[in-house]
């Protein structure tokens, strides 16, 4: 097992020392997200009725929460089932060894797997925790020979296979943190 060193892997990218600045949000900007997480494809005229505020403050927040990525992207919720990709596995990975370039290494490429869906540097036995969605057990088959061999610096993986799903991973049930 290799221990944690150097960057941590987000939406399948390293991203090492970033500091960011944090960005001031008020009640209302508070509410536009809660609003935006729930659906994001309200025109702006329901938002305002919603929120308290005019048409063009909400278009202006709104283009102000992207710009700063507090609003990092708008996404689709796809049903794996009716897609073809029916098989969740959620994938524990040990490291053969330790190191921040060997660690950097695997997580950069795993992101490179469009079966794994989402992907964490975590702390405890294992080094990362992986979900892969396939449609098949012959393509997790293909896909763990591709991705997780000991060229790749794997010293083994566990595999969890998902039998239904209880809480679907939802960013709006993602708690903000509260108003100082």
């Amino acid at each position: 097992m290799a221990p944690k060193l150097g960057g941590i892997a987000t939406n399948f990218r390293v991203t090492m020392g970033i500091m960011r600045k944090k960005v001031d949000l008020d009640e209302f900007d508070r509410r536009l997200i809660e609003e935006a997480r729930r659906d994001n494809l309200q025109p702006a005229r329901i938002l305002a009725d919603k929120v308290g505020l005019s048409v063009s403050a909400v278009l202006r927040r709104m283009r102000r929460l992207r710009e700063t990525r507090v609003i990092v992207a708008d996404h689709a919720v796809i049903d794996p089932a009716l897609t073809g990709s029916a098989l969740t596995m959620h994938v524990l990975v040990k490291m053969k060894q330790a190191g921040a370039s060997t660690m950097d290494a695997f997580a950069r490429a795993i992101g490179q797997h469009r079966e794994v869906t989402a992907a964490w540097d975590v702390t405890g036995d294992d080094d990362f925790v992986l979900k892969v969605q396939v449609g098949s057990m012959q393509q997790y088959d293909r896909f763990t020979r591709r991705a997780l061999s000991e060229e790749q610096g794997v010293y083994a993986f566990k595999t969890l296979i998902t039998i239904r799903t209880i809480v679907e991973d939802d960013a709006s049930r993602r708690p903000l943190l509260p108003l100082d």
